[in-house]
Formats: structure tokens, sequence, C-alpha cells
């Protein structure tokens, strides 16, 4: 059993396709195929049905999988470890997020502080992916606002590193404007924008709205963050949002809420068992003097 074969394997039961994993691979489809026939022989079972063309991971692919997915995740740990040891690495840190323009500063700076690490940013499609990324070992840390509930179980440890307010967005001429702060419930008659279900800035705002005493009168749900601004300007209606909505072209009206506290803290995320090299560590602590206080930024 060779390691090429291992990773030959892990791609093709990622994709179970074989045709697109020998383009990722950059490899001929025979070749592959023969690969991974080998691997089977070696194993001593089929690891995937075949269907004609079609192939599907069988149950002794899935439970050998998990180990390949370990031994290689392991193996590529030891090599990060032996090279810090060594001095051999200039350094490697992998990072998730789902706004990496919100972090685009932070990023800036510590890439700029530390030219010879290789530093590469992964933008995930929801909280969820970051910590399969995560968990899967794909990345050495990850940049949250809402960790799993059961995220201490899975050895997930984090460190709080930015506290933002949110605020109440509301288009021009709305009937709250000009008073110094509000109660959430003020808005409890107005039309809201909200992201879809899943997200969860969606479930941040649900929960917001149900702690000061009302469901919110949903018109319109979206995307992205940059479509519930020009929504709001145009006065479809009012949103919970972020200080970062401030100052960009056509960017509504923003009133602070003093009850209840609507605020969210960013984590720095990562696994606890797993080794952090010596540029993971590093970044890790740099987010901790970026950041030193930890309170809301642009909340005067």
């Amino acid at each position: 059993m060779e390691m090429l074969q291992l990773h030959y394997f892990q791609t093709v039961a990622k994709l179970e396709h074989m045709t697109k994993a020998a383009e990722i691979l950059q490899i001929a489809q025979p070749a592959l195929s023969k690969t991974i026939a080998r691997l089977e022989a070696d194993v001593g079972v089929p690891l995937f049905d075949r269907q004609g063309r079609q192939i599907k991971l069988n149950q002794y692919g899935k439970a050998f999988l998990v180990k390949v997915n370990s031994s290689l995740r392991e193996l590529e740990e030891g090599k990060r470890e032996v090279a810090d040891m060594a001095g051999l690495e200039h350094g490697q840190v992998y990072i998730a997020t789902t706004t990496i323009s919100r972090f685009s500063d932070l990023f800036g700076s510590f890439a700029s502080s530390h030219p010879s690490i290789n530093f590469k940013l992964t933008q995930a499609a929801s909280e969820e992916s970051k910590m399969h990324l995560l968990l899967n070992g794909e990345v050495d840390l990850a940049i949250t606002f809402c960790l799993p509930s059961d995220s201490e179980s899975k050895g997930i440890t984090s460190i709080p590193f930015l506290t933002e307010q949110l605020w109440l967005a509301v288009p021009p001429g709305h009937r709250l404007i000009g008073r110094e702060s509000i109660h959430l419930q003020e808005a409890a008659n107005d039309a809201f924008i909200v992201l879809k279900e899943g997200h969860r800035f969606r479930q941040k705002t649900d929960s917001l709205c149900h702690q000061a005493g009302f469901s919110p009168k949903i018109i319109c749900d979206v995307n992205d963050y940059s479509a519930i601004s020009s929504l709001v300007h145009a006065g479809m209606g009012v949103s919970l949002v972020t200080s970062s909505s401030k100052g960009k072209e056509n960017s509504p009206h923003l009133l602070r809420i003093h009850e209840p506290i609507c605020e969210r803290t960013f984590q720095l995320a990562w696994l606890q068992h797993r080794y952090l090299s010596k540029a993971a560590q590093l970044f890790r602590d740099y987010v901790t003097t970026y950041f030193p206080d930890k309170k809301p930024r642009g909340s005067n």
C-alpha cells in the first residue's frame, strides 16, 4: 500500500466520480482506475460499488476512508511539527472564515508583518462548513461567532477577540430617526429584511427579536449582507446589521439598541488535540494583540 494510492483514494471517495477525480489529480483516468483497483486488492475488499460508469463508496470504503483521512492528517501534522523543530519551515497557516472582508485589515497587517509565512484563507459558506473544515484538519484556525453546542466534546477550543455591536438599520424618514437609542420591541410592527434560514446571523436576529418579545415580520430574506443595506435604504423595511454597514454607498440610518443587548462576539477556534504549527500559534497571538480590549469597533 502506497501513500499515492491513499491520496488518490481520498479524492475519488470525495467526488465519487472517476473522471472528475482524474482531472483534479491531473492523471489519465485508466491509470487512476488501475491505482484504485490495486489498493482494493491490497485491502482485500472492494471499496466502491460500481454500476456501469457510476461509482459509490460502499460500507467498506466509508470505514476505510475514516482511517485514511486520519492517517494522512496525522502524517501532515507530523511533517509540520518536525519542520518546526528543525527550523526548516518559513511557516504555514490556514484559516477559515465566512466574511473575509470583515477582517481584511487584520489579515493584511499580519501578512505585512510576517511576509515569510504562507498565509491561506478559505471563505466558508456557513458556520457549519467552517467547523467541518476545522474538524477535518483542512484548516488550522476558524473565525466564528457561533461555536457548535458540542464543541467541547469535539475538542474545539477558542478565544474571544472582538465583540461587535449590532444596530437597527432603518430607511430614510423612519419614525425612530433622531432617537439616541431604542428598545428593539419598538420595531415589532416593522417589516424585517433578513438573511435566509440556516444562516447563523439569521438565527441571531430571530433570537434577539424573541428576547424583545416579538417575532419579526419578514418581508424579504436574502443570501448576502450587501442586499440588506440596499433594500433597507430603498424603504423596504428594517434589519439588524453590524457597524460595517456604516459609511457605504446607500447605507441606511443605524439606530443604537439599548435593550436587549444586541452584540456578537467573534472567536478564534482550533482543535486542542491537533498540532498547531508555530505559524498558526503566531497568528493566534497576533489576533489578541490586534484587538487588545475586545470592545466593539465602530460603536460610537
